[in-house]
């Protein structure tokens, strides 16, 4: 059995670290660079940072300030937020990045995933799908900070993307976000069972007992923020 990866996940916002809830009520938690270093210590096997606004902002890749996150990093990259393009993926690589994370851009243009991944590899490329119950207890897919649905079924989307070349899917709920309740495991279940590829699950991690449940619910990896 391949090793599970714990994976901290930072909410970058104005170069600095928010933490939220439900995807709002940001509160300020920190400066990435001291984070970076703290998660050095502890030995991670990975961190994702996603500047979590960029998109609903409409702002661009703040490429001095993840280069500079970057460059105190002993272990791999994961970045998202605001990537539009293979031009703006090549530059995030190029910034000390080992992967890219898509998102809302993807609701658009899911083309994107095979260009990144025939020059960087699929694994490379990780497909973020965050994911609210709607008023009927339906799970569907949001993007844009959960800002729009987009009307579309979890594990059909994650079915879409996973046609379309992506390396790894991971997945959150918005509803669990920052509440320390516990992932949602049927959705992370659910999401698991219909790919083959990696599956991180993430949103709501309140205890090691939640990384040991999303595991035994066929997660790949675990995701804290």
């Amino acid at each position: 059995m391949a090793r599970v990866r714990i994976i901290p996940v930072l909410l970058l916002q104005n170069g600095g670290l928010y933490k939220t809830v439900k995807f709002q009520k940001p509160q300020y938690v920190g400066d990435p660079i001291n984070t970076v270093k703290i998660f050095n210590e502890k030995e991670a096997d990975e961190l994702v940072l996603l500047d979590y606004t960029a998109s609903r902002d409409k702002r661009g890749i703040d490429h001095k300030k993840i280069a500079e996150i970057a460059g105190e990093a002993f272990m791999p990259m994961a970045y998202g937020g605001a990537i539009r393009s293979f031009d703006d993926a090549k530059k995030v690589f190029d910034d000390g990045y080992e992967k890219v994370v898509l998102n809302s851009i993807l609701f658009s243009n899911t083309a994107l995933v095979r260009e990144i991944g025939n020059v960087y590899g699929a694994q490379a490329v990780v497909g973020s799908i965050d994911v609210k119950k709607n008023l009927f207890g339906k799970y569907k897919v949001h993007g844009f900070s959960g800002t729009q649905s987009s009307g579309k079924d979890p594990v059909e989307w994650a079915k879409t993307l996973e046609e379309a070349g992506i390396g790894e899917i991971m997945v959150n709920s918005i509803d669990r976000d920052g509440t320390w309740e516990g992932y949602d495991l049927d959705l992370v279940e659910k999401v698991a069972a219909a790919v083959t590829v990696p599956v991180i699950a993430c949103g709501g991690a309140g205890g090691f007992s939640d990384f040991e449940k999303a595991v035994q619910h066929k997660a790949s990896a675990v995701a804290a923020a």
